[in-house]
């Protein structure tokens, strides 16, 4: 399996894997619909083809996203329902995802992504941005000719989303400029990036399975508060995680001097490594500052608080599944997953 396949993960592992199965061949042929140039940068982006255009063995991520769709929806309908119907609305979420993912290269100059040359090194930045926004149509379009009667509410759903997704991202590149800025601000900013998305793909899910709004609220606060935990945890890879796996640099948070949980953290943390943190960030960070930056955030506490603070909140994410989902044994799908991404290390 492409997942952790021992222990608690095991069942994440064959989640992500069937959502994978099920809904990778319909998301490929809706990017062969795509026109010329942008078809050639999204069939790359996905690992499908090489830059020169010839077929590669595929990379198109862990499809977390997709596979909450699928599982919100198995589990409003209860034991031994099916999700086959929402497969488009998987896609649609996937699709906004990768949206994200082409901008964001852009606007961090990130140079790698799933182990290669990011879209935007290969073809240019005008065609990567180019190829996010034809995803981005592509999602809702899929959603507006769907005949499944929750398609309208979930195309809406999605465009909420995806216009605080991008708030989202406007405060993160804001922060870079500030020299100052609060952790209230940078949780703010990360439900809106990150747990807005797999919120909404939770209450996608659940729209599919006819749940009424307030199990449809319960369930995209539910992705939410996940999604927080997923983004305290994936700031910790920021800064720790191992190259070899991540495909970025070591530390490539910091080498940006990125404002994320856990560096807020400890530079309000009022300790002298606070303070060591705030002088290495005021200037570029040389190879030896990004292992001082690295150990500057450890002490000051920024990397057990962002720990605890993503065990806080899967606690309160377990809570409002439990609003839309009594009998939490109906919902191991969802749990597995939400385990699998904030115990993740990679």
């Amino acid at each position: 399996m492409n997942a952790v396949a021992t222990g608690e993960g095991q069942e994440a592992a064959v989640l992500l894997d069937r959502a994978r199965e099920t809904v990778n061949p319909e998301l490929r042929r809706t990017i062969e619909g795509l026109p010329g140039a942008m078809r050639r940068v999204a069939m790359y982006h996905f690992g499908w083809e090489h830059a020169d255009g010839t077929p590669a063995a595929g990379n198109a991520g862990k499809a977390i996203r997709p596979a909450l769709v699928l599982a919100s929806a198995q589990a409003l309908r209860g034991l031994g329902g099916e999700a086959d119907d929402a497969v488009r609305a998987a896609v649609a979420v996937e699709l906004a995802h990768n949206f994200t993912l082409l901008h964001d290269d852009v606007i961090d100059k990130d140079v790698r992504r799933r182990g290669r040359a990011t879209a935007w090194t290969v073809f240019g930045t005008p065609d990567a941005i180019i190829a996010g926004d034809a995803m981005m149509a592509l999602a809702l379009r899929l959603l507006a000719e769907d005949p499944h009667p929750a398609s309208a509410a979930a195309s809406a759903r999605l465009a909420s989303c995806v216009i605080e997704l991008c708030a989202g991202q406007q405060a993160d590149c804001a922060f870079e400029q500030r020299p100052h800025v609060s952790l209230d601000e940078c949780l703010t900013m990360a439900t809106a990036k990150t747990g807005a998305l797999l919120g909404c793909a939770c209450a996608l899910g659940a729209l599919y399975a006819g749940a009424g709004p307030d199990e449809v609220d319960a369930m995209d606060a539910f992705g939410r508060e996940a999604g927080l935990a997923f983004q305290l945890i994936d700031d910790l890879i920021g800064i720790w995680g191992d190259p070899g796996h991540t495909g970025k640099p070591a530390g490539a948070d910091l080498i940006a001097r990125k404002k994320s949980l856990p560096v807020v953290a400890a530079l309000t943390s009022g300790t002298a490594a606070g303070e060591e943190l705030a002088a290495l960030y005021a200037g570029p960070m040389t190879g030896d500052d990004v292992h001082r930056a690295a150990a500057a955030v450890d002490r000051a506490g920024g990397r057990d608080w962002a720990q605890a603070h993503a065990a806080d909140r899967m606690g309160r994410a377990v809570q409002q599944l439990s609003r839309a989902v009594p009998d939490l044994g109906a919902a191991d799908g969802l749990l597995a997953l939400a385990e699998f991404v904030t115990r993740r290390t990679r």
